[in-house]
């Protein structure tokens, strides 16, 4: 009986490093970073001055200025673009948009991360979050500090990314920002401070996870990442949709601009609720008789724009960005006048995605 149970006990610590061996063994995570440019290769001539040019450090450089990363996933790197990210625009998004699709659809990769500028890094993640159809973790990374900086921001940002992206529990969460130890959902996050690098911020609702001494913890997930995604795929523009800026005092001017430049759309940033004034509305009403969709978003920072308060937007044909600002309210009518001029079906894509 004795050897009986020796024996079963020799198998089984067998069997025990064996699965330990499978596991130290299996590959790591293919993780593909994609470039942009911005401030995380920037270059400037002082370690200690703010002065520096973005986009500057190729991806090749990054990689090898973070080894660490290596020991996380097996990484590649691919140069998309080499700007800052005021300078990003509608084509380059198009481009990441099918690349990133077809990196996933080709089962090449199993994460991706983007590196980009913080400008308009928002904005990207939220275009992304829109129209990538895989559920595998798409993780956008950049940095304050310039990567010649003495204490630049990009290197450990860069690490966690990568991280975010490795983990099987990033999966599902859709387009991430990665960023000063936390984690955010695309459509939630904005930039708040233009030198701080705790600026990621997510007014309504807070990071959705932290990353801590090599983990990753995920606290909630957002319900509007929806499984239906918008197909760019073989788009080279989209409709061109325009911000107007409301203050006190604001004339029409601005809008009767965006309408001789073509706009077939206009998300118009106002008070408080989304209001306006007595010029200004009668512009935004005479534009939506004329079949240009008029989406009321916020100026504030946080908070909804709520249908039916003091603007009867049902009777004038306006719609509302719900809380989105007002920057990503623009994609977002972008997208959906790429499928529908619907105000009541628009309406439902701004209270669901």
């Amino acid at each position: 009986m004795k050897k009986l149970a020796a024996l079963a006990l020799f198998f089984f610590v067998i069997s025990i490093q064996a699965q330990t061996k499978k596991a130290s063994t299996s590959p790591l995570p293919r993780v593909i970073i994609l470039a942009t440019g911005g401030t995380i290769a920037g270059s400037g001539a002082s370690s200690t001055e703010a002065a520096y040019t973005a986009g500057k450090i190729p991806i090749e450089n990054l990689l090898n200025a973070v080894p660490e990363i290596h020991q996380i996933a097996q990484i590649k790197g691919e140069q998309i673009a080499q700007i800052g990210s005021q300078d990003m625009n509608i084509a380059t998004w198009l481009k990441l948009s099918q690349r990133i699709n077809e990196l996933f659809e080709k089962d090449e990769v199993d994460a991706v991360v983007l590196t980009h500028g913080t400008d308009t890094l928002e904005e990207t993640a939220y275009f992304l979050s829109l129209t990538i159809a895989s559920d595998k973790p798409v993780v956008l990374v950049g940095a304050m500090r310039p990567a010649t900086a003495m204490s630049q921001d990009g290197n450990r940002n860069l690490l966690d990314a990568v991280m975010v992206a490795a983990d099987q529990k990033s999966i599902g969460h859709g387009v991430v920002v990665a960023m000063n130890e936390s984690v955010y959902a695309a459509r939630d996050v904005t930039k708040t401070n233009t030198t701080n690098m705790a600026t990621f911020q997510s007014r309504n609702f807070g990071p959705i996870g932290l990353i801590f001494d090599g983990k990753v913890n995920y606290y909630y997930k957002s319900i509007r990442n929806s499984a239906q995604k918008f197909d760019v795929s073989q788009r080279k523009t989209l409709p061109k949709v325009a911000i107007v800026y409301g203050y006190a005092d604001a004339t029409s001017s601005a809008i009767e601009a965006a309408i001789k430049d073509g706009a077939q759309g206009i998300v118009y940033a106002g008070m408080g609720n989304g209001n306006y004034n007595e010029a200004v509305g009668k512009a935004l009403i005479t534009a939506s008789k004329n079949n240009i969709l008029i989406c009321r978003s916020a100026r504030a920072g946080a908070g909804q724009v709520t249908l039916f308060n003091e603007v009867d937007d049902a009777a004038l044909g306006f719609v509302v960005a719900d809380d989105l600002n007002p920057q990503k309210a623009r994609i977002l009518l972008m997208l959906a006048l790429t499928k529908t001029n619907d105000k009541k079906k628009i309406q439902d894509y701004f209270l669901k995605y």
